[in-house]
Parts: C-alpha cells; sequence; structure tokens
C-alpha cells in the first residue's frame, strides 16, 4: 500500500466509535496520529520508547503504547483513546481516590484499569500490580492508584451481578 516512509495515504481508523479518514506515512506512530491528525491529545507525547505509559491506548481492547504503534498497524481496529472514556466513572473512581495529581500519566493509568476491569474483573493485588506497572507516575506513590484500581473493579463486579 505504500512504498517507503515519505509518500502518504489516506486510511481509515476506528477512534473511540467513529471512522476517520487520516492521512498517514508507513513510519507514522499512532502517537504522531491521534494528536497531530485528529487533536486526541489524552495520550502523551514523553518518554518516545515505551518505557513510561503516557501514551497509552486499546487496540482491540489491548493496553498499548502508542508511541511503539504504528498507525498502519491499527487500520481497521477498534481503538479507544482517554477521550473515549470521557465522564466515565473509572475517572471519577480516580478523581475520589486522590489517584491523579499532575495528571500526565492519568490516562495511560486509565485505560489500563479500563482494559484490566473487562479482561480481569477479578483480578487479585498481584494481577493489578502487574497491569499497572506499564506506566509510570512521578507524582504519587501508587497507592492511590491501586486503590482506585481496586474499587474500579469492585463496582464492576457489582454492576455485573445485578
Amino acid at each position: 500500500m505504500i512504498s517507503n516512509g515519505t509518500s502518504k495515504t489516506v486510511v481509515k481508523l476506528h477512534v473511540n466509535g467513529e471512522t476517520r479518514d487520516v492521512m498517514i506515512r508507513s513510519a507514522d506512530t499512532l502517537l504522531e496520529t491521534l494528536r497531530e491528525q485528529l487533536g486526541l491529545t489524552g495520550a502523551k507525547r514523553a518518554c518516545q520508547n515505551g518505557d513510561c505509559g503516557a501514551c497509552t491506548v486499546l487496540v482491540n481492547g489491548e493496553p498499548m503504547h502508542a508511541c511503539l504503534s504504528l498507525s498502519i498497524e491499527t487500520v481497521n481496529q477498534p481503538i479507544m483513546t482517554i477521550e473515549g472514556l470521557r465522564n466515565s466513572s473509572i475517572q471519577q473512581e480516580f478523581v475520589d481516590k486522590w489517584a491523579i495529581q499532575c495528571g500526565y500519566c492519568t490516562p495511560g493509568f486509565i485505560l489500563n484499569c479500563h482494559a484490566l476491569a473487562n479482561k480481569r474483573p477479578d483480578a487479585d493485588d498481584e494481577t493489578i500490580e502487574e497491569w499497572m506497572q506499564s506506566n509510570l507516575c512521578r507524582c504519587t506513590g501508587y497507592q492511590e492508584i491501586k486503590e482506585a484500581v481496586k474499587s474500579v473493579l469492585q463496582n464492576h463486579k457489582n454492576d455485573s451481578a445485578s
């Protein structure tokens, strides 16, 4: 489809429940495409090498670092950014548990939490830590984040039982 990193082509990306046309090069990362073409700035540009998780998005429901994912690899796959969870109960749990400070890492943690709640709603403490270790926070001691995740999982479990 694309022969080199300088030519561009129009592709359809399925982002937050909408199909969007974007013009990409084969070398464009998903992070660049989301931020620069679609104006979705919730995924943050930080380390650019997958170490911090500030750019986390969900692709097919799986957490991925958008700085390491090529846009072309996500064509025809559902992508969710933090903007797709606008006003979700997960965000409120993070606020209620004081699991945010500067907020730079928060979108990545919330998306990881959303995926965890969907895939492993009965996660134990060890599993929660395993899922959250792909994201770094420079402001908190992580305890508040863990408490928010536990609360989300408990609420998810209660909602499923109803």
